[in-house]
Parts: C-alpha cells; sequence; structure tokens
C-alpha cells in the first residue's frame, strides 16, 4: 500500500509499485486501444523535464518510473500554483467527495425507487454514514441488475465519482466502507452477494465492464485508471484477505485501459488529432499538389465529420465489439 505523506495516508499510487506487481500492469494502464500507441501527455505541464514530455509524447514507464517515479501525481499534491495554471487552461475543477456522494445517491435514488441505500447524508456537515446493512433490492430488480447497469463519468480527470479512495480536493482518504464512487457501490453489492472467490472475480469483471470514463489529459487519465485498479485490489484484500492474482490485476487492468480512455468530449476524438490549417498531399487530376486542410467537423461544429481520430470503446456484453464512442450518440 502506499506510505503516509504530510502526516497522512499516502493517496499517491507510484508507478513503481504497479511495475513491481508486473511490468504489464503499467504497460496496460499506459494503452491507447483506438491509436495503437500510450497515451500521451496532453499538457504543457512536464515540458521542462525534457523531449519525451513534451505536450505530444507519449507517456512511456521510463519517463514516470524509478527517478521520474514523482513526475505524476495526484492534483492535491501538486503546487497550488500547477493547480491554478490547470483550472485556467483545461477548465480542470475537481468535486468534493460529498458532492459527488450527494449525486451518486440522486443516481441510485431513481434506480431502487428509494432513498439513503447506501448511505445517509449529512447536508450542512458536508459528511455521510454509511448503511452497515446488506443492501436489498426492489422488486423486479435483482443485485445481479444493478452490477451490470452501465455508468459513466464525462470528463473524469481522476475520477472521483468512479472510485472515492480519497477526496481530490481535501487529499483526505476514506475507509472502503465510507467509499461511495459508482464502482465502489457495485463491489460492495458483489461483496455482500458472492462466496467463493471465483464468483467474486466473476461479477467484479462484470462491474468494471459496465464502468466508463473519459478524460483529455494524459496524467489525470493515468491517475483514474491506476485508482480503479487499485480499488480492484482493495476490495479484494477485504473480502478475501489477500491480494489478488496477477493475472487477475492483468485482466482487470486491460477492462479499465478500455472503458477509461484520452478523448476530446466535445469531438469524439483523440484530442487534437483534427488537422486544421495544414498543408497535405491530395491526389487531383493533373497530379499530386499541396492543399491546405481545414477539419470540416471543427469547421462547422458537426460531431460526425471530424477528420480526427475518432475514439473507439468495447461492448462487452455485446460479445466485446469495438465501437466509435460517437456511435452510441443518437
Amino acid at each position: 500500500m502506499p506510505e503516509k505523506e504530510s502526516g497522512l495516508p499516502c493517496i499517491d499510487i507510484r508507478e513503481d509499485d504497479l511495475s513491481a506487481i508486473s511490468p504489464e500492469v503499467l504497460a496496460t494502464l499506459l494503452r491507447d486501444h483506438t491509436t495503437g500507441k500510450n497515451i500521451f501527455w496532453a499538457t504543457h505541464d512536464y515540458e521542462a523535464l525534457g523531449s519525451g514530455y513534451d505536450y505530444h509524447a507519449q507517456i512511456l514507464p521510463e519517463l514516470i518510473t524509478g527517478e521520474h517515479g514523482m513526475v505524476i501525481r495526484p492534483r492535491v499534491l501538486k503546487s497550488k500554483e500547477n493547480q491554478t495554471d490547470r483550472s485556467k487552461d483545461m477548465a480542470e475543477v475537481f468535486t468534493p467527495s460529498w458532492v459527488c456522494n450527494a449525486q451518486n445517491n440522486l443516481v441510485d435514488e431513481a434506480w431502487f425507487g428509494r432513498k439513503d441505500v447506501f448511505n445517509i447524508e449529512d447536508s450542512e456537515k458536508h459528511t455521510w454514514k454509511s448503511n452497515p446493512e446488506k443492501i436489498e433490492f426492489p422488486e423486479g430488480k435483482t443485485w445481479k441488475d444493478y452490477v451490470r447497469a452501465t455508468r459513466m463519468e464525462m470528463t473524469c480527470g481522476e475520477a472521483p465519482y468512479l472510485a472515492s479512495r480519497y477526496d481530490t480536493t481535501t487529499g483526505e482518504s476514506i475507509p472502503l466502507e465510507e467509499r461511495i464512487g459508482l464502482l465502489d457501490r457495485k463491489l460492495r453489492v458483489v461483496s455482500e452477494n458472492t462466496e467463493t472467490s471465483g464468483d467474486w472475480l466473476d461479477w467484479a469483471q462484470t462491474a468494471y465492464m459496465n464502468i466508463y470514463g473519459f478524460e483529455w489529459q494524459g496524467d489525470n487519465l493515468l491517475l483514474a485508471r491506476e485508482a480503479l485498479l487499485w480499488t480492484f485490489i482493495e476490495y479484494y484484500q477485504a473480502k478475501f484477505g489477500k491480494a489478488p492474482l496477477v493475472k487477475s490485476i492483468n485482466y482487470i487492468a486491460y477492462i479499465i485501459s478500455w472503458n477509461l480512455w484520452q478523448m476530446d468530449g466535445l469531438k469524439g476524438v483523440v484530442p487534437d488529432s483534427c488537422r486544421n490549417g495544414v498543408t497535405e498531399k491530395i491526389q487531383t487530376l493533373f497530379g499530386e499538389e499541396d492543399q491546405m486542410v481545414n477539419c470540416p467537423g471543427c469547421q462547422q461544429d458537426d460531431l460526425r465529420r471530424h477528420n480526427g481520430i475518432y475514439c473507439l470503446i468495447r461492448d462487452w456484453p455485446n460479445n466485446k465489439k469495438i465501437i466509435r464512442f460517437i456511435d452510441l450518440i443518437k
């Protein structure tokens, strides 16, 4: 587990810790299935460290491990100046856990048809108390239906709505029994309704296959992916008193690498992949000519006409079919 830092339990999952589990785990968490490469930085914050940290450079394991193991850190551990710059440049605003909880509770209130399913909020103190009883399901719905229900966090940052290991605004860690993320709730239900490791793993995988999120900045995306992976390890340990097998961790990492992806949420493409104001060779009746290229989707604000790289996701329930994300939008 991460060590303590500044008197608080350390919320930072070190990439070296992931490599120690298996080099494949970190490699998988860095994968971009749309481009066939790694996710890229998509931020200027690290460029002073060298060319490997340029805005468009891929995030490689050697750039964030070993002597570089402190490069990527949760937002709350970054300098105040850096936090301000990212808020100004990328509209990066992280949500307190009590707000995430209140909004997630509304999602569950609609699904269950009743309030206070997982916890009871104290809106004045901005706190909550977890329901200690086994979750009961409404007539006509089962715990398996809940685990299969699709949930998504848009522009997810470090994914506080999905996995609430810590409050992204204060850095305070949250005990497992008090966590409020959409994935946390699914895994709680899985733990309450399974006995064997095999059953738990099967339904935990189903939970991960039905949790989605996308993010522009590569460092945030990696932090979100890491949080979801570490959440899997923590819930398994709480249930069975030991760590899951490496092959199980690798498979969850693989699911996460598909379900949390790097995307420009307004265009549905890989960030900055649209070609605008660039000269390209175009084949004409008179041979090859230079022409200025502009993205029709950007020019006309048309989601389906961008010349960038449309992001792919995996539809796990539908025979693991690979589809474009924008094709889910009516």
